[in-house]
């Protein structure tokens, strides 16, 4: 069985991060009902025995779970939460780095400063949580892309992934800003630290927020009677088992939920038994075929968590035809109008291969695939269901969808700059080399096109 090790970094990561390890938490309690320390639990968790001072081997009882993380933030608020709450002994001090004064959501200052101070005690932590692994597999980076500290720290850890651990796979997921984002330097963040992703990720997963608010709004209208078919739990917290959360639930909660369990749903065919198993090496092998192409469109079904609504059960055919529609998406974009590169399903539940492959065969001809990858279909099937449903399925599909999520991002980014709000980018030319030939060359990192007069790009 293979290990995975989980870098959370900015005040966004570390609050998706909470919320990945107590749904793990109350996945595993579900699961596995005798208290082992099996090849699944040991995926993401480490089991020490305190009495003798070193770690469990798998197959005993679980004397106490540590959470194969690492956790970065330039700020202590989000950290301090964490190890005050009721997850704390999940990490000690070797995996914790925080500072006081914060990014001052500045990308330069998390990537060049702060990424340049720190950067031997964070290879140390990332070297320590790597050797604590029997056979590491993946590195999973969660971040933001409208903050300093997660743009900017946050691709400076992925570049240092590569440096430090050039054969483990890097999948990150990365939280895109709305259009409405109260950070007014989010665009600059963004593209900054795009160039990094594009460079050094093998999978990136993006989710933005104004599609998380979409779908949260879409649960709370439920709440309020829209369907009365689904009957919501007013003021529900989500229970985890043992050691799981049961406190009030927090604003943003809800939407990191969602998150959370995108992940899980990756790697649930990693961690359990099923008769398709998926390899986290294989994800960016059967859907990446070009190095930089690697942006992946997530979507999940069902939505819900067991706290958020009781809902009747989906049937199998609506599931899969949910997945491909642009409600259950974790990113605005519209892939059926786009060409497909490739596209995986991975499927939790009582699902037979017979009816993976129906379902393919009958979704076909609405999608366009290139023609060089008209069977560009990666499958997985996981035996064990997620708690509180029979089934459910995630699809991440590689689509030139993207492309105009990027140029939005790009329109975002030059509206800003026409109008000389250079707060950031004045922060920034001291990193920059002189102006050759009608170009500015930042750090080395990406390149702005200028005209004489300094008002586009």
């Amino acid at each position: 069985m293979t290990q995975s090790v989980v870098v959370q970094v900015g005040q966004c990561g570390n609050q998706v991060g909470y919320r990945f390890w107590d749904l793990a938490l109350r996945e595993y309690a579900s699961v596995n009902k005798r208290g082992l320390y099996d090849d699944a639990t040991s995926s993401f968790f480490r089991n020490v025995d305190w009495r003798k001072g070193a770690a469990c081997s798998v197959g005993g009882q679980i004397q106490h779970l540590k959470a194969r993380a690492v956790l970065v933030d330039m700020e202590e608020g989000v950290i301090s939460q964490i190890l005050q709450g009721p997850l704390r002994e999940l990490f000690d001090s070797a995996q914790l780095l925080t500072d006081v004064s914060g990014s001052g959501n500045n990308w330069a200052t998390g990537h060049m400063t702060y990424g340049s101070v720190y950067r031997e005690l964070i290879v140390d932590k990332l070297r320590k949580a790597a050797e604590l692994c029997d056979c590491l597999q993946c590195f999973f980076l969660i971040h933001s892309l409208g903050g300093g500290t997660g743009s900017g720290l946050g691709t400076r850890v992925l570049g240092l992934l590569e440096e430090e651990f050039p054969g483990v796979s890097r999948i990150v997921t990365s939280m895109y800003p709305s259009a409405e984002d109260d950070v007014i330097t989010s665009p600059y963040n963004s593209v900054l630290a795009m160039r990094e992703l594009t460079e050094h990720a093998h999978c990136v997963l993006p989710v933005e927020n104004q599609s998380l608010m979409d779908i949260v709004q879409k649960i709370q209208m439920v709440a309020h009677g829209a369907k009365p078919e689904l009957m919501v739990r007013r003021n529900a917290t989500l229970s985890s088992g043992q050691g799981g959360v049961h406190e009030v639930e927090k604003p943003f909660d809800a939407m990191n939920n969602i998150v959370a369990n995108l992940l899980l749903n990756m790697t649930s065919s990693a961690r359990f038994e099923g008769s398709l198993n998926v390899d986290l090496n294989e994800i960016a092998m059967n859907l990446v075929p070009f190095p930089r192409l690697h942006y992946l469109v997530p979507s999940l079904t069902p939505l819900y968590t067991l706290a958020d609504v009781n809902a009747v059960p989906r049937r199998l055919d609506q599931m899969f035809s949910d997945a491909f529609s642009k409600d259950h998406q974790l990113i605005h974009a519209n892939p059926k109008q786009s060409m497909y590169l490739a596209c995986a399903l991975m499927v939790r539940g009582n699902v037979h291969v017979s009816d993976l492959r129906r379902n393919i065969e009958r979704l076909r001809p609405s999608l366009s695939f290139v023609s060089w990858n008209q069977e560009g279909w990666k499958t997985g099937l996981c035996s064990v269901p997620p708690v509180g449903h029979s089934h459910s399925l995630l699809a991440l599909a590689n689509n030139t969808c993207m492309k105009l999520n990027f140029m939005e991002l790009k329109e975002r980014f030059t509206k800003l700059y026409r109008k000389k709000v250079c707060s950031s980018l004045s922060d920034l030319l001291p990193l920059c080399s002189a102006k050759k030939n009608g170009f500015l060359q930042l750090s080395g990192l990406i390149v702005l096109r200028v005209n004489i007069d300094g008002s586009d790009m």
